[in-house]
């Protein structure tokens, strides 16, 4: 199945080709520019390169929330408008989801969380056996205390990710809780972690 993915939850903008599980071709950019200005020509050019035309797509995916108001409301209309005009489905999928298959090859406790303000995050969380996720949480908004008490009763150690990753792991270690901080290039939203989330979709029927 060969999808194309869009990521404009966060400051980052970028785009990525899969085909099934494999990624082809991804393009990021954090130049500044709107993603309004970016985020369309990325894909377009990106496909032209790979040698694929976006009727020969069968899926477009998007990251849906929760992010940032303007950078989901940009990406949702973008996806949705290709969708509509090439008469493919259109994969909504959880920010937070796809952030945590971008982690998956780490076997644990995934702890992706995004910065709320007011001492909150934007939190899910999963478990992975190195190849697959199981969500033990709906997405939420939850306060780091309520968070800490949660994950003290699990018996694996966190990993940590995102923008409020660091935020996450500096309050559970200054209260005695263990966790680990993901390396920088798992911490952050990237698009093959959507394009995964939408096959996952796919095979159960669920677009």
């Amino acid at each position: 199945m060969k999808i194309l993915a869009l990521e404009s939850s966060a400051k980052a903008c970028s785009v990525c080709f899969t085909e099934d599980e494999f990624l082809i071709a991804e393009s990021f950019e954090n130049s500044g520019l709107t993603h309004s200005v970016t985020l369309l020509p990325m894909a377009q050019t990106l496909l032209s390169r790979c040698g694929v035309a976006l009727q020969d797509v069968d899926v477009i995916a998007v990251a849906a929330g929760p992010g940032s108001f303007t950078g989901l409301r940009i990406g949702v209309s973008a996806a949705k408008g290709l969708g509509w005009a090439l008469d493919k489905p259109c994969a909504k999928v959880s920010t937070l989801e796809a952030m945590a298959w971008n982690a998956a090859a780490v076997p644990g406790l995934l702890c992706p969380a995004m910065d709320a303000r007011r001492s909150q995050v934007y939190n899910a969380l999963f478990t992975s056996d190195g190849e697959r996720l199981t969500r033990l949480t709906p997405d939420r908004a939850i306060g780091l205390e309520e968070l800490a008490a949660e994950l003290k009763k699990q018996e694996q150690v966190p990993l940590v990710f995102g923008d409020g990753g660091e935020l996450c792991r500096d309050y559970l270690t200054g209260r005695g809780l263990k966790a680990r901080l993901a390396p920088e290039n798992l911490r952050h939203q990237h698009p093959w972690g959507v394009a995964r989330a939408a096959l996952d979709l796919a095979r159960r029927g669920a677009l």
